[in-house]
């Protein structure tokens, strides 16, 4: 039997159209398993390639760094940052941190190393973001880093020391750039808050980042609760990077970007979270905010309950992060 030409026609499109999707880099909704290793070591990490990604259009890529006790498979469920990846159309890259060197899964934030340029862990996470700019379309303009605990601090140092690469970061739960710089020192931290002061910490992170002009915008969530990592620390992380964003206006210390807050807020969450919001613009962009969140204690707000460390309660930290990062282009 003799096909149509309108058959022959339909038949060779739907082959072009396989033939196309055999050769893209991966296929939209799916994980991208892989490893990255450099002078300073080797890790793992997943990749989550969005629903409807196409290799000629350049995305958002959002680094989520997971805390103790985790890996990117429970980050990702704990936080739902795929599925708001799908929505809003962005990549998530999610480092892994191995048992192999660190035993509770913890990024090693306190060691000398782990806190300069070019060097140690965050070097590897750079080079992973290397790597996925090398094999998909990447908007290097809108690159992110967030994360929760041992991750979020891991997120102040890669804010402090590449904001050249990252256009804005939230630190969940976390600490300043150089909170610590021993293990002894980090429990202290933890829990009491750095002795090191957030104005010298500031000028030390502006310095990592080869003294720029231009600022790193954050986003802080703390819970005033939080048993585990201080609620100190959420304060000292806000003035560390005022004090740095001050140098980066004009390159100098002389509180160009001011510390007193430009606007305080309260809310509730819908699952009855109350929290208070402290935002610091500058030159009508927001810089820095903070969230304070009443009564909760070391968690990921508005996560999902089936993972530990979540407090459904909300607000919906993926979301206040996303809504942050999407305001702010390197």
């Amino acid at each position: 039997m003799k096909r149509s030409s309108g058959a022959l026609a339909r038949t060779s499109a739907l082959l072009l159209v396989l033939f196309a999707l055999s050769g893209a880099p991966a296929h939209a909704g799916s994980w991208v398993h892989g490893s990255y290793t450099n002078l300073w070591g080797s890790r793992g990490f997943q990749l989550w390639v969005p629903t409807g990604y196409q290799p000629g259009e350049a995305l958002p890529l959002v680094v989520a760094l997971h805390g103790c006790f985790q890996n990117p498979d429970q980050f990702a469920g704990l936080s739902r940052l795929n599925q708001k990846a799908d929505a809003e159309k962005f990549l998530v890259l999610y480092p892994n941190q191995a048992t192999l060197f660190n035993g509770t899964q913890c990024w090693n934030f306190m060691i000398a190393t782990n806190q300069e340029r070019d060097r140690g862990e965050p070097s590897i996470v750079v080079g992973m973001v290397d790597w996925v700019k090398s094999r998909y379309a990447v908007d290097s303009r809108r690159v992110y880093v967030g994360g929760v605990s041992a991750g979020a601090v891991l997120s102040s140092i890669l804010l402090a020391c590449y904001s050249d690469v990252f256009a804005a970061g939230m630190v969940g739960a976390g600490a300043m750039y150089k909170a610590a710089t021993t293990a002894s020192g980090s429990v202290y931290a933890m829990a009491f808050g750095s002795i090191y002061s957030p104005d010298d910490r500031g000028a030390d992170a502006w310095a990592c980042s080869r003294k720029p002009r231009w600022q790193v915008p954050v986003l802080v969530l703390h819970g005033t609760e939080d048993d585990v990592v201080n609620p100190i620390n959420g304060e000292q992380a806000v003035r560390q990077f005022l004090q740095t964003n001050d140098y980066g206006d004009d390159g100098a210390n002389n509180d160009s970007v001011p510390y007193a807050p430009t606007r305080v807020w309260s809310g509730r969450s819908t699952g009855g979270r109350d929290y208070l919001v402290k935002e610091y613009a500058y030159a009508g962009r927001l810089l820095v905010q903070k969230y304070e969140l009443k009564g909760m204690g070391h968690a990921w707000p508005g996560g999902d309950p089936s993972y530990l460390f979540a407090d459904p309660s909300g607000p919906d930290a993926t979301t206040l992060m996303w809504d942050f990062f999407k305001q702010h282009i390197r």
